[in-house]
């Protein structure tokens, strides 16, 4: 009687382990399902488009942007009206330019601008903390309210100097800055200014 009672009982518990892992079974499938279902409804929300762009926010929400594939707008000049010339004064320091400095910064500047037609006549200062004075009184070029030397426009005239120093002077490029040498970097010195000269029809116009 014992004995029977025993396997019954076995019989039992062994019924019940199966049954639970029966459910076990059941259940992880039917959260997989559900996991490869809302997998599947993501994915769909979040298809490749040319024109939009799906992404899931901080909430699990699908959102989209539109795609920029190309810039449409203007970019704003904050200086539209400077003489041409300046730009052709760039390339030509820049051109002419050593890879060292030959102390003879101003003489490289004066040759350039005149060259390109900045100026009419070779400039006779002699220092070249000089330089933006002589530009501002015989040659019609303007101060810019710039006093950053990476802000200049190209071709724009930089005047470095402090105290009775000779000073330095380059033009903005292209590629950074030049005069007797080229580099990527302005002067370390103290700036004095930055200037330019307005379009023969743009005289009227004020930078500073």
């Amino acid at each position: 009687m014992r004995l029977a009672k025993n396997l019954w009982l076995r019989g039992t518990i062994v019924a019940c382990i199966k049954l639970v892992r029966v459910f076990r079974f059941h259940l992880f499938l039917s959260i997989s399902c559900c996991a490869l279902a809302l997998s599947s409804t993501r994915a769909a929300g979040l298809s490749k488009s040319e024109t939009r762009f799906v992404y899931v926010d901080a909430r699990g929400k699908v959102q989209s942007t539109s795609i920029i594939s190309r810039f449409t707008g203007k970019t704003k000049n904050p200086f539209p009206h400077l003489d041409p010339s300046l730009a052709r004064a760039a390339t030509i320091a820049e051109e002419r330019a050593h890879a060292h400095s030959k102390m003879c910064c101003w003489r490289y500047v004066k040759e350039a601008l005149l060259a390109s037609g900045a100026v009419d006549s070779y400039p006779k200062s002699e220092l070249a903390r000089q330089a933006g004075d002589e530009l501002v009184q015989r040659y019609g070029f303007k101060r810019l309210a710039v006093y950053d030397p990476y802000q200049a426009p190209i071709g724009a005239v930089l005047v470095y100097g402090s105290g009775r120093a000779a000073g330095h002077v380059e033009i903005r490029t292209a590629h950074g800055f030049a005069s007797d040498f080229r580099t990527p970097t302005p002067s370390r010195r103290p700036l004095i200014g930055v200037y330019a000269k307005t379009s023969s029809e743009t005289k009227g116009n004020r930078f500073f």
